[in-house]
């Protein structure tokens, strides 16, 4: 079955643009699936890969088009303590390790050996739960592109004396690096227990928030990335992000 999406704002807009806004691929991957001969406009097979799209008019991604881009692969995991997100340094041990058929929840590809599969966020090595990792372009760009409205929650124990003062300056009015952060939403669910929502991601942020007000981070769980959430999958297991996951995740980076 083919995939189709009307172009209904007001401007003409490069096809690869058009195809990475609304969520079909990346820019890159749109070249190729251009080049390929496999989007055409309105029924008209498009070979220009500087063709732009005008207001009103179709474009529509062929069978072939939609195998070429199911190569594409989102994992969501379920991250222990003790593994590295990403590329690891010399006795550091991957996120990717864990990707055995013997982990997996669900149905999905295995990934094999040689597949790139980066993190999509930072998750640090002392701390646990939700890591997307992918090599899908789309998706990237929905949950950490610089355009991206998408937050992410945590469930943070702490150690140290929290009171009304230290979550008010949590949720406003500290700097990291010399930079102010965005206003964070912060609340107290036990006594040692708070729940941190997020729309940045700087190195090690809750971390340092933290620090700055006196406390110190004992357990760090990711639980959410904007629609994504943890739910029941058990630590160190990981599935497939499904389709409607993955369009949740797209149109939910620009609400």
């Amino acid at each position: 079955m083919s995939v189709s999406r009307t172009h209904d704002g007001a401007e003409p807009v490069r096809l690869n643009k058009f195809m990475g806004q609304t969520g079909l691929c990346s820019r890159r991957e749109a070249d190729a699936l251009i080049a390929d001969g496999l989007v055409s406009i309105d029924g008209e097979t498009v070979t220009d890969a500087g063709r732009k799209i005008q207001p009103g008019q179709t474009l529509t991604l062929g069978r072939g088009a939609e195998t070429a881009l199911a190569a594409s692969q989102t994992i969501v995991m379920n991250k222990p303590i003790g593994y590295v997100s990403g590329q690891p340094e010399p006795g550091k041990t991957p996120a990717a390790r864990l990707l055995t058929a013997t982990n997996r929840t669900g149905n999905g590809d295995v990934p094999g050996r040689d597949a790139s599969l980066p993190p999509i966020g930072r998750l640090d090595e002392d701390s646990r739960g939700l890591l997307l990792l992918s090599s899908d372009g789309v998706v990237a760009k929905a949950v950490i592109g610089p355009e991206s409205d998408l937050d992410k929650e945590y469930l943070v124990r702490v150690e140290g004396r929290v009171t009304e003062a230290s979550l008010t300056r949590l949720r406003h009015g500290l700097e990291l690096d010399g930079r102010k952060l965005k206003p964070a939403r912060v609340t107290q669910i036990e006594p040692q227990r708070l729940r941190f929502v997020l729309k940045e991601g700087r190195k090690r942020q809750i971390r340092r928030m933290c620090e700055l007000v006196g406390l110190e981070v004992v357990d760090l769980l990711r639980v959410r990335i904007g629609p994504l959430e943890l739910g029941g999958l058990p630590e160190g297991r990981w599935r497939a992000l499904t389709s409607d996951e993955r369009a949740a995740l797209i149109a939910g980076s620009k609400a």
